[in-house]
């Protein structure tokens, strides 16, 4: 049975929900960003308690359809940013991963969310170079090729009209204000 799970946007977030599946009895086959695989089929009682019990530690089970196809769009998203090096263009990546039409994909999670895709790719984009400025020796040039920019230059242009400061004006500033993966 496969649950989509939403907040569960890192390692930590990954075993706490791991951690309460099995303290559940339940058989684990899989768990990632979002999704969680399981041996067992859920009564609707079952599903419930599981769901009570995912709230009481920050996460939502998603039931309503629209509700998991937005969870699978944003936990593509946050993928198609951590991935390093060259990659493909967002829309075409997005409708490769979900096997539907990327228009309709963007009118739903804009309706939904109350942001375009490509406005939520950038803001994560963003946010994972401030948690590069801060937690690594990395330079601007290489954040950039990491991160698939076309140049240092153009990381540096959205950087500053994102945050309204350089990278190098933010690694400075010695306190670095960053959003949460789960508010975003």
């Amino acid at each position: 049975m496969r649950l989509l799970v939403k907040n569960m946007v890192c390692p930590r977030c990954i075993s706490a929900v791991r951690d309460l599946l099995v303290s559940e009895g339940l058989t684990v086959i899989s768990v990632s960003l979002g999704d969680v695989e399981i041996e067992d089929n859920l009564s609707d009682e079952e599903r419930h308690s599981l769901a009570g019990k995912l709230r009481d530690i920050g996460f939502e089970l998603l039931d309503d359809p629209r509700s998991q196809l937005v969870e699978q769009i944003r936990v593509a998203v946050l993928k198609w940013v951590r991935s390093e090096g060259e990659r493909p263009r967002l829309s075409d990546y997005l409708s490769c991963q979900l096997s539907k039409d990327y228009s309709a994909l963007s009118k739903l999670f804009s309706e939904v969310k109350g942001i375009t895709i490509e406005r939520f790719a950038i803001i994560h984009r963003i946010e994972y170079v401030k948690e590069l400025l801060c937690y690594s020796q990395l330079s601007t040039s290489e954040i950039a090729y990491r991160l698939g920019y076309s140049s240092p230059a153009y990381l540096s242009s959205q950087f500053k009209q994102v945050t309204g400061m350089t990278p190098k004006e933010f690694r400075e500033l010695g306190h670095h204000k960053r959003i949460s993966l789960d508010a975003l």
